[in-house]
């Protein structure tokens, strides 16, 4: 291998670690698939009490199935760690971390239409868990890209926030989404830091806040993808948190629906094309060429959850 080629990749690298703390990221790309448009608006909860999934443990609130979405609450009261698994049938499975003091969860219905059984379990020791309760839900979506535009656990934002204040600001000229989207990456790219102490200390379960990340202009990985996502569903542009791995990093990156298509792993446009970019290597980097390059290559990446 050329010296110039192994200074690049050693470049690379090194700016790879000193990501690698943080366990989600923000990234777009080229591969355009149609769907049809449907003219959503992004909203919050609509509706609760109306189908409601229980025992003397877990609410399970249906109210909004045909919405994407479904509100789980645990009223055990354990003072243990309780996750809750979503899986569709011949799909994917989810866990989340849910809290135990009974506060609402908003969990996302992302893999369309289908049966999803939903089962919510109470550590007992060490890694051992027990159900408390588990419903199984018919789910036939009203419009398949709202879950993409609902907040939800890991895209958690309020229509009154400063975070939607500050989206409505950035895009109140700009009636293309195109041209939106371009003033909400520009935000984030070059406004926020990287926080490298949070990154030494995240634990598992740390969950962004939009509004505090917006307010130190500081985050980590996840903090960058959770708040440009959340500017996006505000701005009605539906969007996917992706989780899965760039290389054998595990990273997070957005996918976006724009022009009646969904554009995955792009950000950035010129007016001509899609370049790709990561917000967070940008952001810390000042664009560097090396970093681009990288990026920009798109077969480091492989799915495996959308939120």
């Amino acid at each position: 291998m050329e010296m110039k080629t192994m200074i690049k990749w050693k470049r690379i690298h090194a700016l790879t670690l000193r990501i690698v703390a943080c366990s989600l990221l923000a990234v777009l790309s080229l591969a355009l698939v149609p769907l049809p448009a449907m003219g959503v608006v992004s909203k919050v909860a609509q509706k609760t009490g109306v189908t409601v999934h229980s025992n003397d443990k877990v609410s399970i609130d249906a109210s909004n199935l045909e919405e994407g979405y479904v509100i789980v609450k645990y009223t055990g009261g354990k003072d243990v760690k309780i996750k809750a698994q979503v899986a569709k049938k011949d799909g994917s499975s989810y866990t989340y971390d849910i809290n135990a003091k009974g506060n609402p969860e908003v969990i996302p219905l992302t893999e369309g239409d289908g049966k999803y059984s939903i089962g919510v379990f109470e550590n007992v020791s060490g890694t051992k868990y027990a159900q408390a309760y588990s419903a199984t839900l018919d789910v036939k979506l009203r419009d398949p890209l709202l879950p993409f535009l609902y907040p939800n656990q890991y895209v958690n934002f309020k229509e009154n926030s400063s975070v939607a204040t500050k989206a409505a600001e950035l895009t109140k000229d700009k009636k293309e989404d195109k041209e939106k989207l371009i003033e909400i990456y520009s935000f984030v790219t070059d406004n926020l830091t990287y926080d490298t102490e949070l990154a030494k200390t995240v634990q598992s379960g740390y969950l962004p806040d939009v509004d505090k990340v917006l307010e130190r202009k500081k985050g980590i990985c996840f903090d960058y993808a959770a708040l440009m996502s959340s500017m996006l569903r505000l701005q009605g542009i539906p969007s996917q948190l992706c989780v899965g791995y760039a290389g054998t990093v595990y990273h997070a990156w957005i996918n976006i629906y724009i022009d009646d298509a969904w554009v995955f792993r792009a950000i950035n446009y010129d007016g001509k094309k899609w370049t790709l970019l990561d917000p967070t290597f940008v952001s810390t980097s000042n664009s560097a060429n090396a970093v681009k390059q990288f990026i920009g290559e798109g077969n480091s990446y492989s799915q495996k959850f959308v939120y």
